[in-house]
């Protein structure tokens, strides 16, 4: 009984997986990460919390490659660990690879892929979190910021990044994306 019970969860598993995919790409389109890279490059600052934590204040820094492959995302200042976090990105193929180093724990690998829909970008994959079954969503939500008519006569222009880290369980009947972590990316002006 307990095999089939495991094959019941494994295949109910597979069709949520499925279903979400197929959800999401309906409404998104998958993109080259050459588009994708350049948009994060700079510096950046705001807050960050995981879910229920007090918010930090982070600095983030972001260098894209000049073949526009590989994403280094450094986030440091308000983070647990004494070093920054490192997250390089490097196209792969349709797909990106992500190596998450901490300078504590051992690095961590995730292969996504990269949709864009409205001007967002999420990368998705299936990993394990927490010693679970997930998928895993890391949305980069555009920002915009009105302007003054003295520095500009356009309307909007890009205002940074909400990035946050999702995860839904494959184990678990809640059948949406439950935020693990946030950090805001606004734009840090050049000193004069």
């Amino acid at each position: 009984m307990p095999l089939k019970i495991d094959r019941l969860n494994l295949m109910l598993g597979i069709a949520i997986v499925l279903s979400v995919f197929s959800s999401f790409s309906v409404m998104a389109a998958k993109v080259s990460f050459k588009e994708f890279c350049p948009q994060l490059v700079g510096q950046w600052a705001g807050d960050a919390a995981k879910a229920g934590e007090i918010p930090r204040k982070v600095a983030v820094t972001g260098f894209c490659s000049h073949d526009q492959r590989q994403l280094i995302l450094s986030v440091s200042i308000g983070t647990r660990a004494p070093f920054s976090e490192t997250w390089w990105f490097r196209e792969q193929g349709d797909q990106v690879l992500l190596t998450y180093y901490d300078g504590v724990a051992e690095d961590k690998q995730q292969v996504f892929s990269l949709y864009r829909q409205n001007g967002d970008y999420s990368l998705l994959g299936e990993g394990v979190v927490n010693a679970r079954p997930a998928l895993i969503q890391l949305l980069f939500d555009a920002q915009t910021q009105t302007q003054t008519q003295a520095q500009s006569q356009a309307q909007n222009q890009a205002g940074g990044w909400q990035w946050t880290q999702n995860i839904q369980y494959l184990d678990d009947d809640i059948d949406r994306y439950q935020l693990f972590r946030g950090i805001e990316m606004t734009p840090v002006a050049p000193s004069p």
